[in-house]
């Protein structure tokens, strides 16, 4: 019989799904695999409603159930931690993009960027800057101490700042005049 809190998530639950769809592609990076994601996440989380606590936020906690599921996804298939890293051609018609707010070629800079860090520093960043969520909330969803996510934050955007120089530098160099082109 379903508790308060799984009748509270059910009733929450359609209205997060464009975000924990958003979340689940850009985790897994294939479309196939984040429908799955996604499917079992959401019948998980409202297996387990009754440990929503109080006080914690729905999507915060859903998000967390995704990623567990992503992680046991990885385990059960022996996925090396790379092996998934195509994405659809149609992911921008597929989720909502946040090129609608950032058009522009420097976005797709950034999310080159965000797409070459390694696992965890990439998740603690979609969690962060793309899903808003705290630093404290995003330890809770990756289940790991909070200054294990400030670390790894700061690392990521250490690493994609100095991408972005670099690219910067390279094209500056390559547009100076007096340059010989052959």
């Amino acid at each position: 019989m379903p508790t308060a809190d799984a009748g509270k998530l059910q009733s929450f639950l359609p209205g997060m799904l464009p975000r924990l769809w958003a979340f689940s592609i850009r985790l897994c990076r294939n479309r196939y695999l984040a429908e799955r994601v996604l499917e079992r996440a959401c019948a998980q989380g409202l297996e387990r409603a009754d440990q929503l606590e109080p006080g914690t936020a729905p999507l915060s906690w859903m998000f967390s159930v995704i990623h567990s599921t992503w992680i046991e996804e990885l385990r059960t298939r022996e996925l090396p931690d790379r092996s998934i890293t195509e994405c659809d051609n149609d992911f921008p018609v597929t989720v909502r993009d946040s090129r609608e707010r950032y058009p522009g070629e420097g976005f797709d800079l950034i999310i080159a960027a965000v797409e070459r860090l390694p696992e965890a520093q990439r998740i603690v960043m979609l969690l962060v800057a793309v899903e808003g969520l705290s630093c404290s909330q995003a330890a809770k969803v990756v289940g790991v101490p909070i200054g294990a996510v400030m670390s790894r934050l700061s690392r990521a955007r250490q690493t994609i700042g100095a991408q972005l120089t670099q690219r910067a530098t390279a094209d500056a160099q390559s547009s100076a005049p007096g340059r010989a082109t052959r």
